[in-house]
C-alpha cells in the first residue's frame, strides 16, 4: 500500500466514525446493560470479549514480527504500549469478569472487523508507512511523547480503576444495577467510557500520526453515544441519585 493509499483509508475511517457517531445516537449497543434482542446468536460475555479484543493483538503482533523496524527503539516502545492495553482487553479483563451475561455475536463481528483495521492502521503507520527516521531515539524527550505517555497512563488508570469499581458492584450470583461510585465516577456515569477516551488521545500525541488519531476519533465515536444512552438509564433507574451528584455523561463537568 502507498502512502497516499493509507491516507486514503485513514480518512474513509474518519468519515465512517462520524456515521458510527450520529448511529448510535439512535441504535443501542447491543451487550452489557444495553442488550435486547437483536444482533444475532448469544454467547458468555467472558468467551465473547476474548474473540472480539484477541483479534487486534494477534494481528499487531504479525505487522511487528514481518516488519524490517521491529528492532526500533521507539517504534517497539509505540508497540508496547498499544499491546499492554490489548493484553488486559483480550486476556485479562474477560477472566475477571464475575457476573456472566450473554453477548451477541453480531457485536463481536463487528468488534473483529474495527480491531483488525485498527491494527492495520497503528501497526500500517509505525512499521510500515511512517517514514524511516520519523521516529528517531530523540523523540522519547520530545513534549508530544513526553504528554502523549502521560495521558496514556493516566487513561489506563482511570479505565482500570472504572472497571474495578464496576466488577465490583455486584455480590455472586446479584444480577441487579447499581450506580457506581467512587474514582471518576464522582463525576460522571461512565467513567471508564472516559479512561478510554484519554489513553487513545494520549497515544495520538505521542506517536502524533494520523492513524492516531483516527483510533482516538473512533473511540470516540463509539463511546460518547453509548455513554449517553446509559447516562438517561441511570436516570431512570436512580432519579435523584444522579440529579443531586450532578453526574455528567463521559467528560467531567462538561458532558
Amino acid at each position: 500500500m502507498t502512502t497516499s493509499q493509507f491516507e486514503l483509508f485513514l480518512w474513509i475511517m474518519i468519515l465512517l466514525a462520524v456515521i458510527v457517531f450520529i448511529a448510535l445516537y439512535f441504535v443501542k449497543a447491543g451487550y452489557g446493560m444495553l442488550r435486547d434482542g437483536r444482533w444475532g446468536p448469544k454467547i458468555d460475555n467472558r468467551l465473547g470479549w476474548i474473540l472480539m479484543e484477541a483479534p487486534v493483538f494477534v494481528a499487531m503482533t504479525l505487522l511487528w514480527w514481518f516488519s524490517d523496524r521491529r528492532t526500533d527503539t521507539v517504534r517497539l516502545i509505540f508497540f508496547g504500549l498499544f499491546q499492554l492495553h490489548y493484553l488486559n482487553r483480550a486476556f485479562i479483563y474477560p477472566l475477571l469478569i464475575r457476573t456472566p451475561s450473554p453477548m451477541p455475536t453480531g457485536i463481536i463481528t463487528m468488534g473483529v472487523v474495527f480491531n483488525v483495521l485498527n491494527a492495520c492502521m497503528q501497526g500500517g503507520w509505525i512499521f510500515y508507512i511512517s517514514p524511516a527516521d520519523s521516529y528517531p531515539i530523540a523523540w522519547l524527550s520530545s513534549p508530544q511523547f513526553l504528554i502523549g505517555t502521560v495521558l496514556f497512563f493516566a487513561g489506563m488508570a482511570i479505565n482500570l480503576h472504572s472497571d474495578h469499581i464496576i466488577r465490583h458492584l455486584r455480590k455472586p450470583g446479584d444480577h441487579n444495577h447499581y450506580l457506581p461510585r467512587g474514582g471518576f465516577f464522582r463525576y460522571v456515569t461512565s467513567a471508564n467510557y472516559f479512561g478510554e477516551i484519554v489513553e487513545w488521545s494520549g497515544f495520538a500525541i505521542l506517536t502524533w500520526s494520523l492513524s492516531g488519531a483516527v483510533f482516538a476519533i473512533w473511540t470516540f465515536a463509539n463511546l460518547v453515544p453509548r455513554a449517553n444512552t446509559i447516562w438517561h438509564r441511570y436516570r431512570e433507574m436512580f432519579g435523584n441519585e444522579v440529579s443531586q451528584a450532578k453526574l455528567k455523561r463521559i467528560i467531567p463537568f462538561i458532558y
